[in-house]
């Protein structure tokens, strides 16, 4: 069966040359990789689209038990986005996704940046984190979403939210997308997911940048193989498989192999080249995107 085109590399399929590969590159230094961790509000723009995220500072320097890294924004998120709607359009090129599809993002932290580039050329967005990121999550969602309702008539009001009293953005209207909590340690990956009565499922699963250490391996995986096993529980004809797209800094050669190892084991991988990436993401940027189908 032929997934992808040509412009993708070949198929992996040895992790340890991959890795090999890929930390053999001239890596620079990116530090964590946060786009500036001191500050309270971020201006950004993603392909011509202004966007002003808020982040905390103050929860990624606390010792919050589950971790704080969802707190603010990383590097490699606005180069994905913009590379994720950029003019090459990626996944949709590939036939991945179309105005139709449904898409899962795992790990989105406090931006909703991805969330907030792709949902306007696709059905629906849900972005998924821990509960303490939500807050935040859903302000940046209310501040930043355009409608994307064919009509404005029906807005009641243009005024922004005032901050600290943000209501689900699940309940608005004329929105595509939804926040909600997903713990990949604790927590169940089911169809409610979606928010729909009639699809069950999603046609991709992104993660970007969500693998700091070697504990995160094995839940973030087995949560991207039950998120992309929805698809086998629907009876409703679909012949494409779920697509898992992850994205990431290169920081540990050992806890990236570690990743990549228990990733393959579970899905059959492929690298993204650089002829279908953007600058800042290619070769010897220190970032690397991965695209992977269930075995």
């Amino acid at each position: 069966m032929k997934l992808f085109s040509d412009t993708l590399c070949e198929e992996i399929i040895d992790p340890e040359e991959e890795c090999f590969l890929l930390f053999s590159q001239s890596i620079p230094s990116q530090n964590l990789g946060f786009v500036d961790s001191k500050a309270n509000v971020l201006e950004l723009t993603i392909n011509d689209r202004d966007l002003t995220i808020h982040q905390s500072p103050t929860i990624l320097s606390s010792h919050r038990a589950g971790g704080t890294t969802g707190a603010v924004v990383w590097k490699i998120t606005p180069l994905f986005a913009s590379w994720i709607t950029s003019t090459s359009k990626f996944l949709l090129k590939q036939q991945i996704l179309d105005s139709n599809s449904n898409v899962l993002e795992l790990g989105c932290g406090i931006s909703g940046i991805i969330g907030l580039s792709l949902a306007p050329i696709i059905n629906s967005y849900v972005l998924t984190d821990q509960e303490y990121v939500l807050k935040i999550l859903n302000e940046n969602l209310l501040e930043n979403q355009r409608d994307t309702s064919a009509s404005t008539k029906s807005r009641k009001s243009t005024a922004k939210p005032k901050r600290g009293s943000v209501p689900a953005v699940q309940g608005q209207p004329h929105s595509n997308i939804s926040a909600r909590p997903l713990d990949w340690e604790t927590d169940e990956v089911t169809a409610s997911l979606t928010g729909s009565d009639t699809k069950k499922s999603f046609d991709a699963v992104i993660a970007c940048d969500c693998i700091y250490n070697d504990a995160l391996i094995d839940p973030f995986v087995q949560t991207c193989v039950d998120a992309c096993k929805l698809r086998n529980l629907e009876e409703t004809g679909q012949t494409r498989p779920t697509v898992c797209v992850v994205a990431q800094q290169l920081r540990s050669a050992e806890v990236f192999e570690g990743w990549l190892k228990a990733f393959f084991k579970e899905f059959r991988v492929w690298r993204v080249s650089d002829e279908e990436l953007i600058d800042g993401l290619r070769t010897d940027s220190g970032f690397v995107i991965h695209v992977g189908i269930l075995r």
